[in-house]
């Protein structure tokens, strides 16, 4: 419910009702837990029936998730270990927002490039998705990169260990559908541009 309307960003979230029956009021909140890339915030909060108690959830900043498309039609994709699920992991670029980023479109060739060595031709976006709301509040902003190039150079953070391939997209929607794509953000990337945004 802290969610607020950004007038520049076109891609800003609208302000749910705070007179929704359903809403709580957050009475109190601190930050219970902070590190690298997230912190933990306890809200104290009272609940429609007037009942009061704590609510954790994740807190982090926003992202961009860019399913880029060389010049010849195949998909840019990294590979890269996860520590969390201990094992490599098969995904699209993605990357957070900065300070300095007037809107989530201004992160796209940075952080494409700081992963892949590639830069972005023409940048569409594609949908924007909150994707764990229910203990989260990320915000993922999906952006299309078409006729990407390997003209720049990698600039990987010191846990970052990426290695850089090219996929045919068709090959991507069938590991989506069969179970082999475990990303999430990748997932929905892919599979939300085949349903919505490819064209033959």
């Amino acid at each position: 419910m802290r969610q607020t309307v950004d007038t520049a960003n076109p891609l800003a979230p609208s302000v749910p009702s705070m007179t929704d029956e359903l809403a709580w009021a957050t009475l109190d909140s601190r930050t219970s837990y902070t590190c690298e890339g997230f912190d933990i915030v306890t809200d104290d909060v009272r609940f429609p029936d007037g009942t009061e108690g704590e609510f954790d959830y994740l807190t982090e900043g926003e992202s961009v998730v860019v399913l880029p498309f060389t010049a010849d039609g195949d998909v840019v994709v990294i590979e890269e270990w996860r520590q969390a699920v201990s094992r490599v992991n098969r995904s699209v670029p993605a990357g957070g927002i900065e300070p300095e980023d007037d809107h989530p479109r201004d992160a796209v060739a940075r952080e494409l490039e700081e992963e892949t060595g590639y830069r972005p031709g023409a940048v569409d976006h594609l949908t924007t998705v909150e994707p764990a709301n229910g203990f989260s509040d990320a915000v993922f902003h999906y952006f299309v990169a078409r006729d990407c190039e390997p003209s720049g150079e990698q600039n990987l953070d010191y846990n970052e260990d990426i290695r850089v391939e090219t996929a045919a997209f068709d090959e991507l929607v069938a590991a989506a559908r069969d179970g082999e794509m475990r990303d999430g953000r990748s997932m929905l990337a892919v599979l939300y541009f085949e349903l919505f945004d490819r064209t033959e």
